[in-house]
């Protein structure tokens, strides 16, 4: 049977299994579901359905993390809360029982020491809050920014490490960051190899070495809904989703 997967691509029914239940996860905590302000969802009607379906697959709770990125996606706390409660109308409207929230996700980039410095950013929890870097070059300052960070009493969460293409071959990086109190997170959707298989091939290694901490949909649109419902049949996700390790069921 493998061989003639091998020929035509398709995968092992190893691979198969029922569908997880991601209400064991309680809360996700990176997505992008406030209207109209980032890449993610781009009307309110669009939000609704992404957030009822998040309901449908467990979720009690969401912390949505739209963009800031100098940039791109110039957002500030005021615009992302303004946002938030319009979308929190909606959902009463609607009588969808899920809790939401929101932080950002805060682009490693030129402007961001500023934004550390007024003091006002944006966290979920017990005052994490989710970074990210560019796909293509690490952050050059990313040592004195943890610090900095780290210092300032904020708990650093890394969105997305194994989409990172140039640390792929420097697993250590990796061990680097643990070692000095850097929470990982996960796309869960990295998976299916929904965005690179080599995405895949870390994310798994990144599990099995017991090294993420926070699992999240990044969920923007239908797309990547569409694709986090296939990835409720990963036998790694089955493997690791009850693991202590993992805090999102702590939020």
């Amino acid at each position: 049977m493998s061989f003639f997967n091998n020929i035509f691509g398709k995968k092992e029914h190893k691979e198969l299994r029922e569908p997880i239940d991601l209400g064991i996860l309680h809360t996700d905590i990176h997505s992008h579901l406030i209207p109209g302000i980032d890449d993610g969802s781009k009307t309110m009607d669009e939000s609704i359905i992404l957030v009822r379906e998040m309901h449908n697959l467990g979720y009690k709770k969401l912390i949505t993390t739209p963009h800031i990125m100098n940039d791109y996606y110039k957002n500030t706390p005021e615009i992302i809360l303004s946002g938030l409660d319009k979308l929190k109308e909606n959902i009463a409207k609607e009588n969808i029982d899920i809790e939401i929230e929101a932080a950002a996700e805060y682009m490693l980039d030129d402007g961001f020491e500023e934004k550390l410095k007024s003091g006002n950013l944006m966290t979920f929890g017990n005052n994490y809050v989710l970074v990210e870097m560019s796909y293509m070059t690490e952050f050059p300052d990313l040592s004195s920014i943890l610090f900095n960070l780290q210092t300032e009493g904020y708990k650093v969460v890394l969105a997305h490490p194994e989409r990172y293409n140039y640390w792929h071959h420097t697993f250590h990086k990796y061990q680097e960051l643990r070692d000095r109190d850097v929470y990982l997170q996960m796309n869960i959707n990295s998976l299916t190899g929904w965005y690179s298989p080599e995405s895949r091939k870390i994310a798994k290694k990144l599990l099995d070495n017991n090294m993420i901490q926070f699992l999240g949909s990044d969920l923007h649109n239908e797309h990547y809904l569409n694709e986090l419902k296939k990835s409720r049949h990963s036998i790694s996700l089955n493997k690791y989703i009850e693991n202590p390790n993992i805090l999102n069921s702590k939020l």
